[in-house]
C-alpha cells in the first residue's frame, strides 16, 4: 500500500514535484494558501510544463484549501508531509499538518534556506526529514500552472538530495529517492548540512541580486556588475559555512575554495568563478524565462525570503564572529524594494561591490 502523502505548499518547488508523483500514480493532496490556485486545480487539474515535451501535462489530483484540512481527520492519518511553504511560513504549516501525521509519520522540508529546526521544534527530529531541490528551478505562472525554467537532471547533474539530519541512510530516505528518481535525477546524502549550506550559497548568490535589480537569472550573469557582486556575496557565505563546521560542495559548480578566495581578492579565483558562470550561460542550462524566486517574489508583490536567506547568512556569520557586509547591504536593498521605497532596478545594488 502506498503510503499518504501531502503537499503543504503547491508552488513551483511543491507544485511541481506533488504534481508528478501524482501522474505516476502516488496517493497525493496538495495543500495551498492561494484560493484561486485551489479552485483552478479543482476545476481543470494541476497544468505542468518544462523545457522537454514530457513535462508537458495536465494532472487531476486533490487539492486542499487551508481551511479543509480538517477534512484529512476523515481520510486516514498522513505518512510523508512535505512542507513547501516559504521559510518564513515554516512554524505554522507544519503545527496544521502535525496532529494529521500517523504515529509513524514525518516531514520533509522541500524550501529554500535551512528549516528543519524549525520544523523539528514542532514534530521532533525523529519525524524531520531534508529534501533539496538543489538545481531546480521553477514558477508558478498562474491560478493552476507550474512552469518548470532549467532542464531535467538526466546523467548531467544531481538535481534533488534527500537526507536525515543525523547523516545516516536509512529506509524512509531510500523510499523518497526512489520516488524521486522517478520525476528526475537525485541522490540520498549522508551530508544534508553541508548540501543545504552549499544551495543556500546557490541562493544567497542569485535571489537577492535578482529581487534588488529587477533582472531574470540570466540577465544577472551577463552583467558584470551583478556577477561580481554574486561572487561576493557567495564568497561571504562559503568562509561563513566553514567556520560553522559545514563540508560544503560545488556552488554552481565553482569549488567552494574558489569562492571564498574570490571574495578575499584573489582575481585569479574572480576569474575562475567568472568563468564558469559564463560557462553555464553559455551552455543554455536555464530557459530565458528563468527569474530566481525572491525576483518572481519582487515582480507579484509578494513578501520575500531575504531575512531567511542573505539575513540568515549575516545573522548566522555573528554567531562565529564573521561579518557579511555585502549581505547584510543586500538584505536592507531588496527589504526597501519589498516595502515599495525603491522600484526594482540595477542601480540598486551600486556602491556593494565599492
Amino acid at each position: 500500500m502506498r503510503p499518504k502523502i501531502v503537499f503543504v505548499g503547491a508552488g513551483a518547488v511543491g507544485g511541481y514535484l506533488g504534481g508528478h508523483f501524482a501522474r505516476l500514480g502516488h496517493d497525493i493532496t496538495l495543500i495551498d494558501a492561494w484560493p484561486a490556485h485551489v479552485e483552478a486545480i479543482r476545476a481543470h487539474g494541476l497544468k505542468l510544463s518544462g523545457l522537454e515535451e514530457s513535462q508537458n501535462v495536465t494532472v487531476s489530483v486533490p487539492a486542499l484549501h487551508i481551511s479543509d484540512v480538517q477534512q484529512l481527520s476523515r481520510e486516514g492519518p498522513v505518512d510523508i508531509a512535505f512542507i513547501s511553504v516559504k521559510s518564513y511560513d515554516t512554524l505554522w504549516a507544519t503545527h496544521m499538518i502535525a496532529p494529521y501525521l500517523a504515529p509513524g509519520g514525518f516531514c520533509a522540508s522541500l524550501q529554500n534556506c535551512i528549516n528543519e529546526p524549525a520544523i523539528a521544534s514542532v514534530v521532533g527530529w525523529g519525524r524531520t526529514l531534508g529534501v533539496i531541490a538543489g538545481t531546480y528551478s521553477g514558477e508558478l505562472l498562474a491560478p493552476g500552472e507550474v512552469m518548470r525554467t532549467v532542464p531535467l537532471g538526466g546523467t548531467q547533474r544531481i538535481v534533488y538530495a534527500v537526507g536525515e539530519p543525523h547523516g545516516r541512510i536509512t529506509d524512509r530516505v531510500t523510499l523518497i529517492r526512489d520516488m524521486i528518481a522517478e520525476v528526475d535525477s537525485v541522490h540520498a546524502t549522508t551530508n544534508l548540512w553541508g548540501e543545504r549550506w552549499s544551495k543556500l550559497c546557490v541562493n544567497v548568490m542569485r535571489n537577492g541580486v535578482s529581487a534588488a535589480s529587477g533582472l531574470s537569472g540570466n540577465e544577472c550573469d551577463r552583467d558584470e556588475r551583478m556577477r561580481r557582486l554574486s561572487i561576493r556575496l557567495g564568497g561571504e557565505a562559503v568562509r561563513i559555512g566553514q567556520a560553522l563546521g559545514y563540508a560544503l560542495e560545488p556552488i554552481q559548480k565553482i569549488d567552494p575554495a574558489v569562492l571564498a578566495a574570490a571574495e578575499a581578492g584573489e582575481m585569479a579565483a574572480l576569474e575562475r568563478a567568472e568563468t564558469q558562470i559564463l560557462a553555464t550561460l553559455a551552455a543554455g542550462q536555464r530557459s530565458a524565462k528563468q527569474r530566481p524566486s525572491m525576483g518572481q517574489d519582487i515582480m507579484k508583490g509578494r513578501k520575500t525570503e531575504i531575512e531567511q536567506i542573505n539575513g540568515f547568512v549575516v545573522a548566522e556569520g555573528a554567531k562565529a564572529g564573521l561579518s557579511a557586509p555585502a549581505n547584510a547591504a543586500l538584505t536592507a536593498i531588496v527589504g526597501r524594494v519589498e516595502r515599495g521605497e525603491l522600484p526594482a532596478r540595477p542601480e540598486n545594488i551600486q556602491g556593494i561591490n565599492a
